[in-house]
C-alpha cells in the first residue's frame, strides 16, 4: 500500500467522482482507477460502488477512508516537523563566471526558498582555479568542465553548451563575419584569438577541437579573466571562442559583438556537477547539490534562460 494511494481514495470519496478527482489530481482516469482498483486488490473486498451518477463508498470504504484521512494528517504533520527542524550550516559552491552569470542568482533564490538557514559561500573564478580549490577540500560543490584532475570526486554530468566564435563588433583586422549555418574550426585558422590559459576546462576543449582540424591557433594573448578577455575583445585586438553565457552581464553585447555558432558537433562544453564524496559532505551541501542540479534543470527547460544549452539524459 502506497501513500499515494490513501491520498487518491480519500479524493475520490470527498468529490464523489472518478472524473472529478482525477481532474483535482492532474491524473489520467485510467490510471487513478488502476490505483484504486489495486488497493481494493491489496485489501481483498470492494471500498467503492460505482455508479452512473458517480461512486460512493462501501461500509467497508468509509471505514478505511476515516483511517485513511488519519494517516494523511499524521503525514503532514511529520513534514512540518521536518521542515521546522531546518538545516543549517555554511556550503561553499564554485562556478566558473560563465556559469555564475547564468545560474549564481537562481541558485541563491532557490536556495533561500528552500533552506533559508544555510548560508553559501559562492567563488567565482576560472574552472582551473575551481578545480584546485575543490582537490584542496576548499569548495564543498563546483560546476566543472574537465574532471580528469577528480581526486575522489562525486561527478553528475549536468548539461551540454554550444560554443560561439564571438568577435567585436567593428570588425577591423580582428572581426569575424557571421556564417550562414555557423563557423567551422577549421575556419578559425589564422583568426587572431584570445584564450584563457590552458589549466582551464575550455581551454582543454578547445585544444582538442584545435588538434582534430590539425592546426596551431594564432593566439594574440591568454586571458585567465572573463571580464577582461570580453573587454579585450570588445576593443578590437582580437576574437575568442566561449559559450553564450560570457556574453549573459554585458547589456550592450549585440552593440559590442558579433558571434556565430561553432558548427562541428564534438565542439561543446560538458558542465558537471561536482563534490567530495558523499561522506565527506555536511547534510546542508547534500541539500544544496540537490538544488543546485534542480535549478540547472529547470533554467535549461524553461527555454531562453541559458541559451546554447541541452541536458545530459539522468
Amino acid at each position: 500500500m502506497e501513500l499515494r494511494q490513501l491520498k487518491y481514495f480519500v479524493r475520490v470519496v470527498e468529490l464523489g467522482s472518478m472524473s472529478r478527482a482525477a481532474l483535482d489530481l492532474d491524473l489520467v482516469q485510467s490510471a487513478l482507477s488502476q490505483q484504486i482498483s489495486r488497493l481494493e486488490s491489496e485489501l481483498s473486498t470492494r471500498l467503492l460502488q460505482r455508479s452512473s451518477k458517480g461512486v460512493v463508498a462501501t461500509e467497508a470504504g468509509m471505514a478505511f477512508f476515516r483511517e485513511a484521512q488519519l494517516a494523511l494528517r499524521h503525514t503532514e504533520q511529520a513534514a512540518r516537523a521536518a521542515q521546522q527542524a531546518r538545516l543549517t550550516g555554511t556550503v561553499s559552491v564554485g562556478l566558473a563566471s560563465t556559469t555564475a552569470s547564468v545560474l549564481g542568482v537562481p541558485l541563491m533564490r532557490a536556495m533561500r526558498e528552500r533552506y533559508p538557514d544555510v548560508r553559501l559561500h559562492i567563488v567565482e573564478s576560472m574552472s582551473g582555479h575551481i578545480t584546485a580549490m575543490l582537490n584542496a577540500r576548499q569548495l564543498d560543490l563546483a560546476v566543472l568542465f574537465d574532471t580528469g584532475a577528480a581526486r575522489r570526486w562525486s561527478v553528475l554530468p549536468l548539461l551540454e553548451e554550444k560554443l560561439f566564435l564571438i568577435g567585436p563588433r567593428a570588425l577591423g583586422e580582428a572581426g569575424v563575419k557571421p556564417r550562414p549555418g555557423g563557423t567551422r574550426m577549421a575556419q578559425l585558422k589564422g583568426v587572431p584569438l584570445i584564450l584563457p590559459t590552458g589549466a582551464h576546462g575550455l581551454r582543454s576543449t578547445l585544444d582538442a577541437a584545435f588538434a582534430r582540424a590539425k592546426f596551431q591557433p594564432h593566439l594574440v594573448a591568454e586571458i585567465d579573466s572573463l571580464a577582461m578577455l570580453m573587454d579585450t575583445v570588445s576593443s578590437g585586438l582580437g576574437s575568442t571562442v566561449q559559450p553564450w553565457a560570457a556574453l549573459g552581464r554585458i547589456a550592450d553585447a549585440a552593440q559590442r559583438f558579433q558571434w556565430s555558432e561553432i558548427a562541428d558537433a564534438q565542439v561543446r562544453r560538458t558542465n558537471a556537477l561536482c563534490s567530495l564524496s558523499d561522506d565527506e559532505l555536511s547534510p546542508a551541501a547534500l541539500a544544496t547539490r540537490v538544488v543546485l542540479a534542480d535549478c540547472a534543470r529547470e533554467l535549461v527547460r524553461s527555454g531562453g534562460r541559458w541559451v546554447g544549452a541541452t541536458l545530459i539524459a539522468e
